[in-house]
């Protein structure tokens, strides 16, 4: 398990609670990927979260295909929501080592999204490492009741300053 993102966020508004997860289990040719993000509100405990399970097999150096489902769900003091989706993505390793992950999900209604992410570590010294990011989500229909429209949803490009005291911890601003 990698905890890519574990923090407190003390921001304007309300403050939450964020994590990224990513783990596997297997060998080098099959595994069993669980991808995890997700957001809790520290005041009204609101939040938002996406589960994924997935089955990995190794179609060629540094690519694997994966199927599975993703589970999304939001609460707030007024109910809450949930929706399972399929999965089907690639993840690899591109060219100047560009971490891949693109997947297109296809929910129980037959609504159809996909995402797309780039990634890189940059060693500025041997423990200082910035990791710039670009995320890019799109949609074939509107689904209202999560908020997502049709087309392009959003663009996001992150960087993240880490500075690694140890391999297993590296605190980080972004």
């Amino acid at each position: 398990m990698l905890f890519e993102q574990l923090e407190y966020r003390n921001q304007s508004g309300e403050n939450s609670v964020n994590w990224e997860v990513n783990g596997w289990r297997g060998g080098d040719y099959q595994r069993l990927w669980l991808k995890s993000e997700g957001e809790i509100g520290t005041e009204t405990g609101d939040g938002e979260q996406e589960t994924q399970v997935l089955y990995s097999k190794l179609i060629a150096p540094f690519w694997e295909l994966q199927t599975g489902l993703r589970y999304d769900s939001e609460w707030e003091e007024n109910g809450s929501k949930d929706r399972f989706l399929g999965v089907i993505g690639l993840q690899g390793l591109l060219p100047y080592k560009l971490e891949t992950d693109a997947a297109l999900f296809i929910s129980e209604a037959g609504d159809i999204s996909a995402r797309f992410s780039l990634e890189r570590q940059l060693l500025l010294t041997q423990r200082l490492i910035l990791q710039p990011e670009l995320e890019v989500n799109l949609a074939a229909q509107s689904v209202e009741e999560f908020g997502v429209g049709s087309g392009l949803n959003d663009i996001g490009l992150s960087a993240r300053l880490r500075y690694e005291i140890s391999r297993n911890v590296a605190p980080y601003v972004e």
